[in-house]
């Protein structure tokens, strides 16, 4: 099952001003009220969509690299609106965007509607990917909660048997097997790691698919995992298969180790590798 809400693309830079008015500007934006504040004489209409644009990415970009720093199939989170939010834009340097949004349960219990708000800042490098990211998220599901759900799901994990004949999750007709969901929520998991380090400015990425698993065992208790999954990247429309190996054991750090396919380019294509390191920090802007 894909999260409920897919943001849409990012709008794609053009030339509109001068460098030094673009330093300039702040963009200030309201989406439940769908309006955009700018200084005055610093644009018309493209701004609008370029600040919808800029504050989904990098709603979707904190969220990414949020659930992957929490580590657990039971508390992942996806889009459910940006409240308010504003960005720098910076022609040397990048684009800052410091924002609110709130946030909905990937697998929403009976009766459950938003889990809460997150506040983020988002630091966009020009031209590079992996956006640096600081996070706060409230109203967490409780933490012995999310720690029972683990450990069921951990149980259920070790006892899928032979699952390497999985052709793809979900099937052609978008379903998904309730026997073999605690392995989508696995490699969703894992994938919020690689959609969040390929993040830039303008390139967003979601999960579209599990397409094989090539391993599936328990290492000294860990559930050993490595399968290739099928990432959307919604302004170019392209789709990237990506090699996956984590390591995840209820409680602990993830592992994650990643190989993927490059966009197409006129020069061809080629491979992109990454493994989890430290948490990025945002420098000053």
């Amino acid at each position: 099952m894909q999260p409920r809400r897919q943001p849409q693309p990012a709008s794609r830079p053009g030339g509109r001003r001068p460098a030094a008015q673009l330093f300039a500007l702040l963009l200030l934006l309201d989406l439940e009220a769908v309006a955009v504040a700018v200084p005055a004489g610093a644009g018309g209409p493209e701004d609008a969509g370029l600040g919808r644009g800029l504050l989904q990415q990098a709603a979707q970009a904190a969220l990414h690299f949020f659930n992957f720093r929490a580590g657990s199939p039971s508390a992942l989170r996806v889009l459910a609106s940006v409240q308010e939010g504003r960005a720098w834009v910076n022609p040397e340097k990048g684009c800052k965007v410091e924002l609110v949004f709130s946030t909905e349960r990937y697998n929403p219990q009976e009766g459950e509607e938003h889990l809460g708000k997150c506040s983020a800042q988002v630091f966009f490098k020009n031209q590079k990917p992996r956006p640096a990211i600081n996070v706060t998220c409230t109203r967490l599901i409780e933490k012995k909660k999310r720690q029972q759900e683990d450990y069921l799901l951990y149980k259920q994990m070790k006892q899928l048997k032979n699952p390497l004949d999985v052709v793809s999750i979900p099937d052609s007709h978008g379903h998904i097997d309730p026997s073999l969901r605690p392995m989508w929520d696995l490699a969703f998991l894992g994938s919020s790691y690689v959609m969040w380090e390929k993040t830039t400015r303008f390139l967003r990425y979601n999960l579209a698919q599990l397409s094989s698993v090539k391993q599936w065992k328990t290492h000294e208790g860990a559930i050993d995992f490595d399968y290739t999954v099928l990432l959307h990247e919604f302004s170019t429309q392209e789709i990237i298969p990506c090699r996956i190996h984590l390591v995840w054991y209820p409680g602990k750090p993830l592992k994650v180790k990643y190989n993927c396919q490059e966009l197409q380019t006129p020069e061809g294509s080629g491979t992109e590798e990454g493994s989890a390191v430290a948490p990025a920090q945002l420098s000053n802007f």
